[in-house]
């Protein structure tokens, strides 16, 4: 007993010092994990409503008209209230402040997830377009993780005129690195890139996609051989894609082809009505 009480203490003092060590950015961790356990389960959710094998998990929420009540307008009404209490409120500090901040990341975490509709305007949950809701909400959830280790740009020096324009100077070479990035069609590594100091060159010097800004102003006509190249790199198929589908597939589902497919190809297989009759058995010797 003695032994399990100086663990538990122990593990307390742990926790109260990863805790205290966080600081202000303590608030969005916890925003963090509201974000997590809000995505992950209403994920779960949406697998479960359209699998045969739960049809006691509750479906989606329709109004008595027969209107499709998302879970991104539950997002943006928490994010609201949330928001709004925590401005009225007027403190940064405190047990409420903490409650305002997992219900803004519970939120964040049901309007991420259906990122796509804000994209489309339509509801491509489970189409191809539906895709790009997991990828949104990983980008988040690594910008979070990058804030939260500390990843965050330096602040403008202005201790005197040289070191102030100096700070200018490396800022505006990074950012402009940045859109580079980004006109390339890189958006992942123009996003860390903001926090990483490199990794924007780094995507800024590598070959364009090849419907990017990037490559329809300084490919096409104008260098072809680019144009191929890039046409080649990013062909469809290859590895990176295929592991990339498979990482979605394994957070958010499988599209609705996908799904339906499999759902035929698992189904047993229905006796044809045209099909010949089976032979007779013969008598049974006795």
């Amino acid at each position: 007993m003695g032994e399990a009480r100086a663990m538990d203490a122990v593990f307390a003092s742990v926790i109260g010092e990863a805790w205290g060590s966080l600081g202000e950015r303590r608030f969005l961790f916890l925003t963090l994990v509201g974000f997590v356990c809000a995505f992950g389960f209403i994920r779960l959710s949406t697998r479960l409503m359209r699998s045969p094998r739960v049809p006691w998990w509750p479906g989606s929420v329709v109004s008595e008209g027969g209107v499709h009540v998302h879970h991104l307008f539950f997002g943006i009404v928490l994010m609201m209230v949330a928001g709004g209490l925590s401005f009225a409120a007027g403190e940064t500090d405190g047990p409420w402040y903490a409650v305002y901040a997992v219900l803004f990341g519970i939120g964040l975490g049901l309007a991420i997830d259906e990122y796509a509709l804000w994209l489309h305007l339509d509801d491509v949950y489970w189409s191809r377009e539906g895709r790009s809701s997991i990828d949104a909400t990983l980008i988040a959830l690594g910008l979070i993780a990058f804030v939260l280790l500390a990843f965050v740009p330096t602040r403008v020096g202005d201790d005197s005129l040289a070191v102030l324009a100096f700070t200018v100077t490396v800022a505006t070479l990074h950012f402009g690195w940045v859109l580079i990035a980004a006109a390339k069609y890189r958006l992942v590594d123009a996003l860390f890139g903001i926090f990483v100091p490199g990794l924007a060159v780094y995507a800024g010097l590598r070959l364009a996609k090849p419907r990017s800004v990037w490559a329809k102003r300084f490919y096409g006509e104008r260098r072809p051989a680019k144009q191929a190249r890039a046409e080649h790199r990013f062909r469809a198929g290859r590895l990176t894609d295929r592991c990339k589908e498979r990482l979605r597939d394994a957070i958010g589902g499988v599209t609705e082809e996908e799904y339906q497919a499999r759902l035929a190809a698992a189904a047993p297989p229905t006796r044809s009505t045209t099909a010949a009759p089976a032979p007779k058995r013969a008598p049974s010797q006795r």
